[in-house]
């Protein structure tokens, strides 16, 4: 398992994530050290860039908005997310997009 996707027993995948706010488009970019990077398109001001995030990866993974928490990192670059309902092997592909 890669060191930004981490499975816990219960279910619950947690992504440590790299977020480039205030990019041209919002899209996966790689791996950034440990972290997966993710550009946004939102701006870093006023929570817009973590709803961004939320949204992204809750639509990409075809879940509800509320299936996505942000753990850490709400005024970071670094951001811990926790996923509830996504199979993993659905995740695991965003590295390769």
């Amino acid at each position: 398992m890669s060191d930004w996707l981490r499975i816990a027993a219960d279910g619950r995948i947690t992504l440590t994530l790299h977020i480039q706010p205030g990019a041209k488009k919002t899209e996966f970019a790689g791996l950034h050290g440990d972290a997966l990077k993710i550009r946004l398109a939102a701006p870093p001001v006023d929570g817009k860039a973590n709803e961004a995030l939320i949204k992204f990866v809750a639509e990409t993974l075809k879940l509800p908005k509320s299936a996505v928490n942000l753990k850490s990192g709400q005024t970071s670059r670094r951001k811990v997310l926790e996923v509830i309902g996504a199979e993993s092997s659905a995740i695991a592909g965003f590295a390769a997009l």
